[in-house]
């Protein structure tokens, strides 16, 4: 019961806080990259997949802004709440959401920050210990499931501690996340037979 009050006291983001972060929810780019997320979304609800992870295809790439797009197009295609989850304490995207907070509760290094009513934001206020990525990518995973119909995880930064094919293993879908011009084929060959097939959801291109 005291997780459920963390989240429904949670604070409520602006667009400008966001647009300082890189992630704008204007009309102009909502258009550009929402009509992929919507089939994402699409896909997502009919196979029944809770636990989505987003992986970079490399380490120059980014996701956060995808994974936001893709967060609001569950909630508007499933009508129900959904998380995205900064998951990688070590170096964590948009920590900064979460300045002078404290996490939801004692056991979760995350705090919660709520996206236009029905997609919370989980974000490390402070950067973690070696190590501690996947047991708390453990614990938040427990807790969000028991709160959201979808929550969606982003993978960055496991690889380079060698452990993203522990937290692959948590998820119950993965989708790479490309960039045209910028991701080889290479990149994606070696992700593909890396990752488990049933979890293996495909490529989502940005800035096609």
């Amino acid at each position: 019961m005291a997780q459920r009050r963390c989240y429904a006291t949670a604070v409520l983001l602006d667009d400008v806080t966001l647009e300082a972060l890189g992630i704008k929810l204007d009309e102009a780019t909502t258009t550009a990259v929402r009509a992929d997320c919507v089939a994402v979304a699409r896909r997502v609800k009919e196979t029944g997949r809770r636990i989505i992870g987003l992986l970079p295809a490399s380490s120059d790439i980014g996701v956060t802004a995808v994974g936001v797009q893709l967060g609001l197009s569950l909630v508007d295609i499933a009508n129900t709440t959904a998380a995205y989850v900064d998951a990688n304490v070590r170096w964590p995207a948009i920590a900064r959401l979460a300045v002078g907070t404290s996490a939801t509760d004692d056991e979760s290094m995350f705090a919660t920050r709520w996206l236009r009513g029905q997609l919370a934001l989980l974000v490390p206020p402070q950067i973690g210990q070696a190590g501690a990525g996947v047991p708390q990518l453990a614990r938040v995973i427990q807790h969000s499931a028991e709160l959201f119909s979808h929550v969606i995880v982003d993978l960055t930064g496991f690889k380079m501690l060698g452990e993203h094919l522990a937290a692959i293993e948590m998820m119950d879908g993965v989708i790479v996340v490309a960039r045209a011009g910028r991701t080889t084929e290479n990149e994606l060959l070696r992700l593909n037979h890396e990752m488990p097939r049933h979890l293996h959801l495909g490529v989502l291109l940005a800035n096609a």
